[in-house]
């Protein structure tokens, strides 16, 4: 009995400093995401000139959307500078910019500086949702690196369940200098990480690699697996990795595409404008619910949910998850448009039934969490090779908010055009595609090693290369 304790003890010990490096990490994700979910308390406030200044609706769109096209900017930057600075430093440096744009928000005057701040957040955005998945798929174990990369979507949700909570209760200033805490937070605790081995590798320190290993192993015994990792990096930058190989080389090609499929379908369920306009879709059922009130369920279903799918995707593997959320997804938003469209466009009274957009927009995050909220970020972080993984996710990232930013403008136009049942629809249909994306192009990637992975894409037999041996 007492070895048995032992090996659990020894167990867990060797995972901490995994664990302790998600969490860390993921305070930038936190913090990003508090900037995308700003909108939904505060746009409505700034528009009805309930603050120090107002905003037309015109501009409350754009302030909605311009961290998105920062993101563009700072991906694309950290996307040539990660492979030479580390993924340890630039996820550092991002709690500075942060910081700033918080305070910029807090003490603006005008919509001028909303704009600036706003902008600087969304290309430190680019710059932590390039660096983190990266770090995260390089320094996790194959049998929980779906549990660890999941942090990640799990802190998108957190953050925007904070923002929430604290702009529906505090003046917009406020919440801003409260918000200043998480990068400063970030910046104090993760600074003690070691450095992905990877990266290590990459710069051809094996030394500096195995030093990495051993802390995040919780173990010496680690020659094995940095034999492993060393071949796999040796055999990637035997052409150095350039922009074009994401194009050029096949298996590059089919991971660029996977990953820019499953982020379209992700998307094209319309959930970043659900997002940012959550609290404007809730009050058409106030005379149910408060506005308020709302939207703090929705992202507290959506953080539990998101927990419960990062905790069973290396059980389940990660395209049964995929499967049964699309499909609920496309399910509970026609069930949104078609209530809308009765309420919209005809003369049928639907005041019994203002309940039926809470119970779809809830449905929507309980069945969404479960895969397409988690899982695109989480393959994003395993399917590309080291010489050519900054440049994918940086071009992944750059993708994401130029679709992001073209869901949210065409969700804002065509409900101020047409009405709010008319982007639910097009969602709808967007979901019935993707379904079949999915069935035909997403491969299974639960329990591979990232070599593992590679050689899948490449369609090699996978047991011809496994040593009869486990890493653990």
């Amino acid at each position: 009995m007492k070895s048995k304790v032992t090996s659990v003890e020894k167990k867990h010990r060797n995972k901490i400093y995994q664990y302790v490096a998600a969490f860390t990490a993921n305070l930038g994700i936190i913090c990003s995401e508090m900037h995308y979910g700003w909108p939904s308390p505060s746009l409505p406030i700034l528009i009805n000139g309930n603050y120090t200044f107002q905003i037309t609706s015109e501009e409350g769109s754009w302030i909605a959307v311009i961290p998105l096209i920062g993101a563009i900017f700072g991906a694309f930057v950290t996307g040539l500078v990660v492979d030479h600075l580390g993924r340890k430093k630039m996820v550092i440096f991002s709690s500075f910019p942060f910081v700033v744009s918080w305070l910029m928000i807090g003490l603006a005057k005008s919509s001028t500086l909303l704009y600036v701040g706003r902008f600087i957040a969304g290309a430190t955005d680019g710059m932590s949702f390039t660096a983190v998945p990266m770090y995260l798929g390089e320094i996790s174990e194959p049998r929980i690196r779906g549990l660890l990369a999941s942090v990640c979507p799990v802190s998108i949700v957190l953050g925007l369940l904070l923002i929430n909570v604290l702009g529906s209760y505090l003046p917009i200033d406020t919440t801003a200098y409260i918000a200043t805490i998480i990068p400063i937070l970030l910046f104090l605790l993760f600074i003690w990480m070691p450095e992905s081995p990877y990266f290590h590798l990459i710069k051809g320190n094996k030394e500096a690699a195995k030093k990495s290993l051993v802390k995040f192993r919780g173990t010496t015994n680690v020659d094995e697996e940095l034999d492993r990792m060393a071949l796999g990096v040796k055999e990637q930058n035997e052409n150095t990795g350039k922009f074009f190989d994401l194009f050029t080389v096949k298996c590059n090609r089919k991971a660029l595409f996977i990953a820019f499929g499953l982020r379209t379908v992700q998307q094209l369920s319309g959930t970043t404008a659900i997002i940012i306009y959550c609290k404007t879709i809730f009050n058409e059922a106030r005379h149910f619910m408060a506005p308020n009130i709302g939207p703090i369920i929705f992202f507290m279903v959506q953080l539990i949910m998101s927990a419960i799918s990062s905790s069973i995707v290396d059980l389940t593997g990660r395209r049964p998850l995929l499967i049964i959320s699309i499909t609920g997804t496309s399910f509970t938003l026609l069930l949104n448009g078609i209530f809308l469209y009765i309420k919209n466009c005809t003369e049928i009274d639907t005041t019994d039934f203002n309940f039926v957009p809470i119970i779809a927009l809830i449905g929507f995050v309980v069945i969404f969490s479960v895969g397409l909220q988690t899982i695109p970020l989480l393959v994003m972080g395993e399917i590309f090779p080291t010489n050519v993984k900054a440049f994918a996710l940086c071009t992944a990232d750059i993708y994401f908010s130029v679709i992001a930013t073209l869901v949210s403008k065409f969700f804002h136009w065509t409900n101020e055009a047409f009405g709010m049942h008319v982007p639910f629809f097009v969602f709808t249909f967007c979901c019935v595609v993707g379904l079949f994306f999915i069935l035909h192009c997403v491969p299974e990637t639960k329990g591979k090693t990232l070599e593992d992975i590679q050689r899948l894409l490449k369609g090699e037999e996978l047991q011809d290369y496994r040593r009869p041996s486990k890493i653990v």
